[in-house]
């Protein structure tokens, strides 16, 4: 477990600028609607995003097995859903980062790939 909250936190002191402040409403419309795309592994994964209100959404993640519903609030373009991070980085297209753990050895490791959104 130490290794993946190791993971988390490198991967957020490098990826997520610390920014003070206020949440502030979002373009309700640039998130709303399916995002979907495949891991390197070829694991395949959605995030369906919904009710949109002002800097909070409902979230429901998806790929191969595991699936997770929740609340979440948007800030710098970005949001967490358990171990799964969601980066929009233009218009319809987003990265996803993802600790996964090896069932086999125990390891963990930070699994990045790219989703796009079905308009």
């Amino acid at each position: 477990m130490a290794d993946a909250l190791s993971i988390l936190a490198t991967a957020y002191k490098t990826t997520t600028p610390v920014t003070a402040g206020k949440y502030v409403a979002v373009d309700a419309d640039a998130y709303k609607g399916s995002w979907q795309g495949t891991y390197a592994n070829g694991k395949k994964f959605e995030v369906a995003i919904s009710q949109v209100e002002g800097f909070r959404a409902q979230v429901k993640y998806q790929s191969e097995g595991t699936v997770k519903y929740q609340q979440v609030l948007i800030k710098d373009n970005s949001f967490r859903v358990g171990d799964t991070k969601f980066q929009m980085t233009a218009n319809n297209k987003a990265t996803i980062k993802n600790v996964v753990t090896d069932a086999a050895t125990g390891s963990t490791y930070l699994d990045t790939a790219f989703a796009t959104r079905n308009v």
